[in-house]
């Protein structure tokens, strides 16, 4: 269920409509838009009466929502979410485009710091780098752990760059959390409903990636899991599903992103990456993702990708990312967007000792 509230109704009423919501044993997740504010309710197992709650001041109006995934279904907000950071023009979703860079690995202090200036000085707004790496084999790198967040802080204050890290089970939640900007859940977790919900109650963006073989639904319903706890800050991220395709290591699936722009107001973001698996391709895919209605791009970087510890096949050069950020920035005219470069954080986020 929605209740539309008027345009002119007051904080006071919005506040008395969800005590009334919450008395009736639901919960109530309001959600300002530019011309008024919507209070989605959810916890209710059929048909809530809408008398009660019509007659209350400042309702417009008591709508029923069809769709399973409520909160993040346009029939609760018309507007796009736009996710903002503090002390930076940088946001996931909006007007422009959001550019996420780094390797898929924290390897070194030195190999960080080497990637992280290069795609600064392309652009980049946010840095991407593994700390906790799920990998298939045990045998494999698995991540730096919390020296990675720290190595990560220490790129956020040098060289204003937001961080987006990955969170693979509860104790990591906690720790990325802590040290970084947003919470990537990663394709093997987007179903892993306790982690959402935990990452739901810690009122940080996150960002989910596509399970390999999720439908539209599903991926919309893992992004509900996180705001029915009351964290609104979700974005979503299309990385390849898996089909019977063998010249990739993934197949992109471009057409996801109108089919949630038509349904959710969530921004969806594009990895070309782990979508092909292949360095040539990661270009030509990136430009194709702008073009059909990205809200950002999520690439691995890597200086050395021959001596990656990890996904160093589908890691591009930082003279190819400088390259796909003027492509870019030619296409996002195209398609009524803009590709913001070159931004700076003058005070970090958070300090740590």
């Amino acid at each position: 269920m929605l209740v539309v509230m008027k345009a002119q109704a007051t904080p006071e009423q919005i506040q008395a409509v969800c005590d009334a919501i919450a008395q009736l044993g639901f919960r109530a997740h309001p959600l300002p838009g530019a011309q008024r504010t919507a209070i989605g309710i959810t916890g209710n197992q059929g048909e809530v009466e809408r008398g009660n709650l019509e007659a209350l001041p400042g309702v417009a109006e008591v709508i029923r929502v069809t769709k399973p995934y409520k909160l993040a279904s346009r029939d609760v907000k018309e507007e796009d979410t736009v996710i903002r950071f503090a002390g930076t023009d940088a946001a996931l979703g909006g007007n422009g485009l959001a550019a996420i860079a780094g390797p898929c690995s924290i390897e070194s202090r030195e190999q960080a710091f080497a990637i992280a200036e290069k795609i600064a000085a392309a652009g980049a707004q946010f840095f991407r780098g593994g700390a906790y790496k799920p990998r298939t084999s045990p045998y494999s790198f698995q991540g730096l752990g919390l020296d990675a967040l720290k190595i990560m802080a220490e790129i956020r204050d040098q060289f204003g760059l937001r961080i987006v890290t990955e969170a693979i089970d509860s104790e990591t939640l906690d720790l990325v959390a802590e040290w970084a900007d947003v919470i990537q859940i990663g394709a093997r977790n987007m179903q892993n409903f306790s982690l959402l919900k935990r990452a739901g109650r810690l009122r940080k963006p996150v960002l989910i990636k596509r399970g390999l073989s999720a439908t539209l639904e599903e991926f919309l319903m893992a992004a509900e899991y996180v705001m029915s706890e009351g964290n609104y800050q979700v974005s979503l991220c299309e990385r390849g599903v898996r089909t019977f395709s063998d010249h990739a290591r993934n197949t992109l699936d471009l057409s996801v992103i109108p089919a949630i722009r038509r349904v959710s107001h969530l921004p969806i973001l594009v990895d070309p990456s782990h979508g092909t698996g292949r360095r040539d391709s990661v270009l030509p895919m990136a430009r194709a993702a702008v073009a059909a209605g990205a809200d950002g791009i999520l690439v691995e970087v890597h200086h050395q990708p021959e001596k990656a510890l990890s996904d160093g096949p589908q890691s591009i050069y930082p003279d190819q990312f400088a390259r796909m950020m003027d492509d870019l920035a030619q296409i996002a005219p195209v398609v009524g967007r803009r590709l913001a470069r070159g931004i700076r954080v003058e005070t970090p986020v958070a300090e740590h000792a």
